[in-house]
């Protein structure tokens, strides 16, 4: 709680605990109390635990408990309203550290001591204050540098499906991503809800192991953790990036997995509340919510610092129409679409990168970037690859052996581009002259005369008449 809190706030204690339902409490007799205020619930055992104002009538506050009200009797619990909305203690030395979804420390340490009380439901950046996205960020994996680049200050969601290897990607970005000038301060948040204990363990043991650790702040609300807590760890993980970078200047990349479970939480306490639903139940409000995390990012005028965010969701049945991709998309600036095709094929990372797309990625690749043949080369790439999916439909009803020789050079490109480009290893960090260089040899396997989008001096340069091994 700020030390800057008035006297005259600090008067307004414990008042009882009439009601208790799910994650919610209806505490009677309060008044001048605020929605979205910070709560603490004192427990006959003296533990404490916290919540915010959901709603107020009259002499009434509802409350909604974090870290759930399991344990709670009413006749004994305590609210305090303190005054503030929820706030967050942000500092530098959260890098480093593991957390779980309320901010409290996971790897045995004492949270370090913070000047700076951030109120966690921040802001969205205003427009009129917005930097455009120039650079990029470098991740490593030639799907996304090559034909869906990640720019610097951009809201680019990966839309993936049960089973599919989102985790393995969010982690191997996490560990590679880079900015092109390795001397600008750079942090990873990572801000992990509902996830199953396996997978926070290998979470860990990943920025362990390859030594991210000491950039990366980790925010883990596990599966068993209350489902209202998923609500507030990703405003935990943006609240620490905008202190990060608006007042310090540094430039952070936020990887958020899984926002389907967050808009899973949003439901059940919308149900909770007795509200109307809205498509497949969820509240009617889920896309300005959503809209609210997603618009925090960007970067500032005046500001060096940058936060870029990577959402991960995971479609129910892979329907893209469900209502948390579909309302991502419209927020969001692209995609990037895993494929369960290409997973079962045993192709890894399975971006398919025909529906993917980075809004932004035309301001941030070529010449003063990346290279000046980038902007060619990806738009060949994907034309090829397209005219790929169109010969093996053709090929699945007249057979393969009676395509012409131009098709079947396409069918040797879509195997090459997908074994040899898309496909990397999890360990396989590929700098950006790596992947454009490796674009070329998989474009290779076709005449030039098909490689249209390129111009000729482009060609002359880079073409390599070989096949890729």
């Amino acid at each position: 709680m700020s030390a800057d809190i008035p006297d005259r706030l600090i008067t307004k204690l414990y008042r009882g605990v009439d009601e208790v339902y799910g994650s919610i409490l209806g505490v009677s007799g309060v008044s001048g109390v605020a929605y979205n205020e910070d709560v603490e619930i004192r427990l006959r055992d003296g533990s404490l635990r916290r919540g915010h104002v959901l709603a107020v009538s009259e002499d009434k506050a509802i409350v909604e408990v974090w870290t759930g009200t399991s344990g709670i009797e009413p006749e004994s619990a305590r609210a305090r309203f303190t005054g503030v909305p929820l706030q967050f203690g942000v500092s530098v030395e959260l890098l480093g550290r593991v957390m779980n979804g309320s901010g409290e420390p996971l790897d045995g340490m004492a949270l370090p001591v913070s000047d700076v009380m951030a109120d966690v439901n921040g802001a969205p950046i205003n427009p009129t204050e917005r930097e455009y996205p120039r650079d990029l960020i470098i991740t490593g994996v030639s799907a996304i540098d090559a034909t869906n680049t990640l720019i610097r200050g951009q809201k680019l969601p990966i839309f993936s499906g049960s089973g599919l290897p989102h985790n393995e990607l969010a982690a191997q970005i996490a560990r590679q991503a880079h900015l092109k000038h390795s001397d600008e301060p750079f942090a990873v948040i990572f801000a992990a809800m509902g996830v199953r204990h396996d997978d926070a363990e290998y979470f860990r043991n990943s920025f362990e192991e390859s030594g991210a650790q000491s950039s990366t702040a980790m925010f883990l609300n596990l599966a068993d953790d209350p489902p209202m807590e998923r609500i507030l760890t990703p405003h935990l993980a943006l609240t620490l990036a905008e202190h990060l970078a608006f007042d310090l200047e540094m430039h952070v990349l936020v990887i958020m997995t899984d926002m389907t479970n967050y808009g899973e939480a949003l439901r059940e306490l919308a149900s909770q509340r007795g509200e109307v639903p809205s498509r497949k139940g969820y509240p009617g409000y889920l896309y300005s919510d959503l809209a609210a995390l997603y618009e925090r990012t960007g970067i500032l005028k005046g500001k060096r610092g940058s936060i870029t965010q990577m959402p991960i969701l995971t479609m129910p049945n892979d329907d893209i129409s469900h209502p948390i991709p579909d309302l991502t998309g419209y927020i969001t600036e692209g995609q990037i679409v895993l494929s369960r095709d290409m997973h079962l094929s045993g192709i890894y990372p399975c971006i398919n990168v025909l529906p993917s797309l980075s809004r932004l990625m035309k301001d941030g690749i070529g010449a003063g970037f990346t290279r000046e043949d980038h902007p060619a080369l990806a738009d060949q790439l994907y034309a090829a690859y397209a005219r790929v999916q169109e010969v093996r439909s053709l090929a699945a009803v007249i057979g393969e052996e009676e395509l012409a020789s131009a098709d079947r050079n396409y069918l040797a490109f879509g195997e090459a581009f997908e074994r040899n480009f898309i496909g990397q290893k999890q360990t396989e960090a590929r700098s950006v002259d790596e992947t454009l260089d490796l674009g070329w040899r998989v474009l290779s396997l076709l005449p030039q005369e098909e490689l249209t989008r390129i111009n000729t001096q482009d060609l002359k340069l880079h073409y390599v008449d070989k096949s890729v091994n």
